[in-house]
């Protein structure tokens, strides 16, 4: 009997085990179902942030009330207590004061908002876009002892996932891997608003990729999905790219609506007025994809990806003005920033090393002297970005900050036409129109401070062979950046397609750190190049590191000079020449130097590469030489004989006084005579010569003018416009600019010119050369700049 009451108990205590074990299976089912309906409503998700506005209570030991979702009417206003003034917004709980804690709060853009036309600048004829007010509004964000309470993140550290499972934070699939510019990207598959999309797949085979995550706490990203200009140029994307939009906010659905209407809208409106035809509209409209999930809940390797490139440089980042009370009497407010232009006007973070003092002033289209010593806070409209900087400048203000008119965006602030003519010294900025900030501002004296927070990337690429690729640096909020990303991994299909020739390699320098007077030199044995048709230098520049932060900065020239003899006159010429990139690892360049064959006078020669800026950081550059066999008769001979031609210097009034005629003749058996020289010119006097500056370079052959005229230089994109030639995009500097002879991030074309029908095969040639800028003699007041040139006549036979 005492063995059976024994098993009995056993057995029941079983049972009871497992009953217990239902009902808190149960529970925790139900509590996750409850989670669930809370993220829905938006009680404990981080929203989105459109002012981003940070207050802190006044006094300190205050506690805000609980999250509140608000849907507001766009005046941007900061609601005092965490409580909105809409009806629309859910009853306000019941404030805490038991914690010392901040508080977090956003406020809401409007259904619409204004963008500039095609100048940006000119807000009197700017255009109306649609805004999705409903879901771009701000929600806040409840933060209690100091720890916010994110969506799904729980105590401990620990993400809480819908289906109950769990897992540390930071112990995610991909959170100790490393990706690599240049590795095969993984397998993805997105949900989006036409679908499911997959990669690999058909639709993507060969084709590009660029991913760009929306969040509207950025003033940047605010304007490149709302500005005329910014949403027209994605039209001038190849067909070999697709787009997949991205949102990091609760409401990812809704703004994928938004992006895939903003595009839409705007590419419909360029067909309708005659700008695109129909045909390439709908073709781009096929490959621009909007994903439905937030990128916290896509659950592939994508946004581990986004954290390991976070950054804060160009177009990245969270840039804010941190407005103080100097008197305590006001809350503390953080709004998103977007500065003027980089290349008009410094930012007010590089110039302002500690707070300066904030004071209204209207709408700085007129002059004010109680600005002086003051940033000058003016709202946007009645007159131009650079009317108002102009005016507060001339009051003594020490900058400027724009806000915005209510329910409108932040603008790309920029000079327009003759205004860039005459420069401007103080920085300014446009932050989101703010109710809260003005009250402040009028009845307490206040102080700015300005700050970038740092944040995941927005952006990365997979290239046409499938592999991970950086995007650089984002200049200004324009979608013309990811066209120029696109057209250059184009211009590297093709550069892989002619490198796949079968063609006799061989290695010069192979991924050497290049650094110092001496630069990189290796003595290599060649084949004989009797019956070489081609030949091409397969040049790349790379950095130390894996990333384009470990490029340097600035961008300089590379030379690489070739010796088979010591004792020729011919050692020591140059064979090719390249410009740096502004801190960009990518590029990759073949160069046809068939005509300088004559160089190599035996078959042991010795390469020298190296930089000018022998003290700068260093490149790892490679270099391939590739010979072309042909069984083909060459009609017109081979390149036979060289002769050297006149080199550079100093761009100023005697520039042109040391060049004297060259008088020559030409072998009995030449075909062909070529005029090659490799042209860039360097530096900054009082004309922009030699960088930015049109110069012409003219050689004299018997009488007959043959001219060079570099009129790319100066040109706002000039070399921009060149990325489906080779120039690395989006680097991180003034690459855009057209140069004298050159761009940055590429190599410097020779200029190959037939003068046969010039030379006279039976007696004596003459050639002259000079240069000119502006058609004349150089004649600058200080600071000349330089020409380095190297040219040739080339005899075939």
């Amino acid at each position: 009997m005492p063995g059976a009451v024994t098993y009995f108990s056993q057995n029941m205590a079983r049972v009871i085990c497992i009953i217990l074990l239902i009902l808190a299976s149960a529970c925790k089912s139900s509590s996750n179902q409850n989670l669930k309906r809370q993220f829905q409503r938006g009680h404990t998700k981080q929203g989105d942030i459109a002012h981003f506005i940070f207050r802190k209570s006044q006094p300190q030991t205050r506690t805000p009330s609980p999250s509140i979702s608000t849907h507001g009417n766009g005046t941007g206003n900061a609601i005092g207590k965490g409580i909105s003034n809409n009806a629309d917004a859910h009853a306000p709980h019941k404030h805490d004061t038991r914690h010392d804690h901040a508080h977090w709060q956003w406020q809401t853009l409007n259904r619409k908002i204004q963008v500039g036309t095609a100048n940006l600048n000119n807000e009197r004829s700017a255009k109306m876009w649609k805004w999705n007010n409903q879901y771009h509004d701000a929600d806040e964000i409840r933060r209690q002892d100091g720890r916010g309470q994110h969506d799904g993140v729980g105590a401990g550290g620990q993400t809480t996932f819908n289906d109950g499972m769990k897992m540390d934070g930071d112990q995610t699939a991909t959170a100790s891997e490393e990706f690599v510019p240049g590795q095969n990207a993984k397998p993805f598959t997105v949900d989006t608003l036409n679908g499911t999309l997959k990669f690999p797949s058909i639709d993507l085979l060969n084709k590009s990729i660029i991913f760009q995550v929306f969040d509207n706490r950025s003033a940047f990203l605010q304007c490149l999905w709302t500005s005329e200009v910014s949403l027209k140029s994605i039209s001038g994307s190849p067909d070999s790219v697709h787009y997949i939009f991205m949102s990091s906010s609760y409401h990812a659905k809704q703004d994928a609506v938004w992006m895939q209407n903003q595009l839409t809208s705007s590419l419909e409106t360029m067909t309708s007025e005659g700008e695109l035809s129909e045909e390439a509209g709908v073709s781009l409209q096929t490959r621009l994809h909007f994903v439905i999930q937030p990128t916290y809940q896509l659950g592939n390797w994508l946004p581990a990806l986004l954290m390991k490139w976070a950054c804060q440089d160009h177009g990245c980042g969270f840039t804010q003005a941190v407005f103080k009370s100097i008197t305590g009497a006001s809350s503390e407010l953080i709004l998103k920033r977007l500065d003027a232009r980089y290349d008009w006007l410094p930012s007010p973070a590089q110039v302002f090393s500690s707070p300066q003092s904030v004071i209204l002033a209207g709408n700085g289209c007129s002059a004010r002297e109680d600005v002086a010593g003051h940033i000058a806070l003016v709202i946007a409209g009645d007159c131009s970005f650079s009317d108002k900087v102009r005016k507060m400048e001339a009051s003594s203000a020490v900058g400027v900050i724009v806000y915005s008119k209510p329910g409108n965006p932040v603008q790309d602030m920029n000079c327009e036409g003759i205004e860039c003519d005459n420069p401007l010294n103080i920085p300014a900025t446009m932050i989101p129109y703010c109710q809260e900030l003005l009250q402040s501002v009028q009845v307490d004296s206040m102080n700015v401070s300005f700050q970038t927070t740092p944040s995941e990337n927005f952006y990365f690429a997979i290239d046409r062979q499938g592999q991970l690729a950086e995007m650089g640096w984002l200049l200004y909020p324009s979608f013309q950046f990811f066209v120029w990303q696109a057209q250059w991994f184009d211009y590297k299909t093709e550069l892989l397609k002619n490198l796949s020739q079968e063609v006799a390699v061989i290695s010069v320098i192979n991924n050497t750190i290049m650094q110092g007077h001496t630069g990189v030199v290796q003595t290599v044995n060649l084949p004989s190049l009797q019956d070489i048709s081609k030949i091409e230098l397969d040049t790349s520049l790379s950095c130390p590191g894996t990333r384009d932060e470990s490029c340097p900065p600035w961008d300089h020239t590379v030379q690489l000079f070739l010796c088979c003899d010591e004792a020729s006159p011919l050692c020591g010429m140059e064979l090719g020449r390249w410009i740096t990139s502004f801190r960009r690892r990518i590029g990759r360049w073949l160069t046809d130097i068939t005509p300088l064959a004559p160089l190599f006078t035996s078959t042991t020669c010795t390469f020298t590469m190296k930089s000018d800026a022998w003290w700068a950081q260093p490149w790892k550059p490679s270099l391939n030489l590739r010979l072309h066999k042909s069984d083909q008769v060459f009609t017109d001979g081979r390149p036979h004989q060289v002769l050297t031609l006149f080199q550079g210097g100093t761009f100023n009034q005697s520039y042109n006084a040391h060049y004297k005629p060259i008088n020559f003749t030409v072998p009995h058996t030449t075909k062909k005579v070529i005029l090659y020289s490799v042209i860039t010119g360097h530096g900054s006097d009082n004309n922009g010569c030699g960088e930015f500056c049109v110069t012409s370079h003219h050689f004299i052959v018997n009488s007959h003018p043959n001219v060079n005229t570099f009129t790319n230089a100066g040109t706002p994109t000039g070399c921009a416009e060149r990325s489906v030639t080779g120039v690395e995009p989006n680097e991180h500097g003034t690459w855009l600019y057209g140069r004298d002879g050159w761009c940055d991030g590429r190599e410097v074309d020779p200029w190959v010119l037939d003068i046969t029908s010039q030379i006279n095969m039976e007696g004596f040639n003459t050639i002259k050369y000079f240069g000119w800028f502006n058609g004349t003699d150089p004649n600058p007041t200080a600071n000349p700049g330089s020409i380095i040139m190297y040219s040739y006549l080339v005899m075939y036979e």
